[in-house]
């Protein structure tokens, strides 16, 4: 369904009741096709931003480091100078370092790593929805989009199974940092400010680093075959050591992003599906074209809204003037249903070809763990689609408080199972 147009000068793409209600798929259209380097200042103090909303721009910031760097952090948050490098991150690392950085996982997410853990995900899947669809009524969030990604995530990890629930405990806030519901500190209150030496000035970030180091204590030294004694054991190749600060959040970004945007991913998909019931009649009718149709699902789904970058010189794009230092934000979002790049985008279109989605970014921060992401969906719904004989939504869909992650906090179904 195409959303409500929006007239520019009712564009605010920081107001997070326009995400939390839904609405801002209206505005990316208004900014598309009349203000596509769009300028929107913040309510909470911060310096404002530039909006990048077509494909192609987005796409030229994203691959163009030397000028949009991600060195002065990628989320709208501007944290002081002197804790920048405590904060940093490989999302805030650019270059040969990042490059370096990325080399010390990567190829434990590729393709043929993962197929290790086909039987181990194909298990996973079916005991998870078996569990869910033991009750008719759910909420598809808890029972099925939340659990049985974190539950790959522990695995990689090698962390207990009673773990799971903090773990999702702890992504949620980290990611829902501007909702009340979820985190104790929001990002930009009073309160912040006395924490904005952690990453989304938030003290959960300590509990999370205290975990990791826990582990790390665990398997230095060890040759042990999870994620965090590869992290510990490993130097990159530049023979630079990960610092303590670095480790930390590594780890951190390891058990956010692991987890939440692939079980944002899952959710928006379900709800398309839902949407769209040709398109899931379509897909049980072509199995075989699963592989193709999770591009169309993560596309449709965008459960990133936006990164940022930062202009290092002045620069002018569609006219307007971009000076150094300004803030530089990418809504990858948008650039999904961009109908230069998409016929018809906001249809859900399963056998769409060719489907150059920009879901996990374009440039060399492109997201490291796409096929993990990847793999994880197609299982997912090649177990559940067939166990399904009657599906309804029963209550409204609660969202994220946020114009970071597009995300779902409850998502109310009734699945009558074969």
């Amino acid at each position: 369904m195409e959303p409500t147009p929006v007239p520019l000068d009712q564009v605010d793409l920081a107001d997070l009741d326009v995400f939390e209600e839904n609405r801002a798929w209206g505005m990316f259209d208004t900014l598309r096709r009349e203000d596509p380097v769009h300028w929107c200042e913040e309510h909470d103090g911060g310096s404002g931003f530039w909006a990048i909303t077509r494909y192609d721009d987005i796409e030229k910031v994203d691959k163009d480091p030397e000028t949009f760097t991600s060195m002065k952090f990628t989320n709208l948050e501007e944290p002081p100078e002197e804790y920048m490098e405590k904060r940093r991150s490989i999302l805030e690392t650019d270059g040969p370092r990042h490059l370096a950085l990325r080399k010390l996982l990567m190829r434990d997410f590729s393709v043929a790593q993962l197929r290790r853990y086909d039987d181990f995900l194909r298990g996973l899947a079916t005991q998870t929805i078996d569990t869910a669809l033991q009750e008719q009524d759910l909420d598809f969030v808890d029972a099925i989009a939340a659990d049985y990604p974190i539950a790959v995530l522990a695995r990689l990890l090698d962390t207990p199974e009673e773990m799971t629930p903090q773990l999702i405990a702890w992504g949620n806030e980290i990611v829902g940092f501007s909702d009340p519901e979820y985190a104790r500190v929001l990002v930009n209150s009073e309160e912040a400010k006395q924490y904005r030496h952690l990453p989304f000035s938030s003290p959960v970030s300590l509990e999370i680093f205290e975990y990791g180091r826990k582990l790390a204590a665990e398997r230095k030294g060890g040759d042990a075959d999870d994620l965090v004694s590869k992290l510990v054991n490993r130097i990159p190749e530049d023979g630079v050591p990960l610092s303590p600060e670095h480790y930390d959040n590594y780890f951190l970004l390891l058990v956010v992003a692991g987890n939440e945007t692939t079980r944002q991913a899952i959710s928006h998909s379900m709800k398309a599906l839902i949407d769209f019931p040709d398109q899931r009649q379509w897909l049980l009718d072509n199995p075989d074209k699963m592989t193709q149709a999770i591009e169309e699902l993560i596309r449709f789904a965008s459960p990133v809204y936006h990164f940022r970058r930062t202009a290092t010189r002045d620069i002018e794009m569609h006219g307007k003037q971009i000076k150094a230092g300004d803030k530089v934000v990418m809504w990858f979002a948008s650039g999904n249903r961009d109908e230069a790049k998409f016929e018809a985008p906001y249809e859900l279109r399963l056998d769409r070809m060719p489907n150059d989605h920009m879901t996990f970014g374009k440039g060399s921060h492109s997201c490291m763990g796409a096929n993990l992401a990847r793999f994880e969906m197609r299982i997912i719904f090649e177990t559940l689609l067939p166990r399904i004989a009657e599906i309804e939504q029963t209550g409204e869909i609660r969202r994220v408080r946020s114009n970071f992650v597009n995300g779902i906090k409850q998502f109310p179904l009734r699945i009558v199972a074969k």
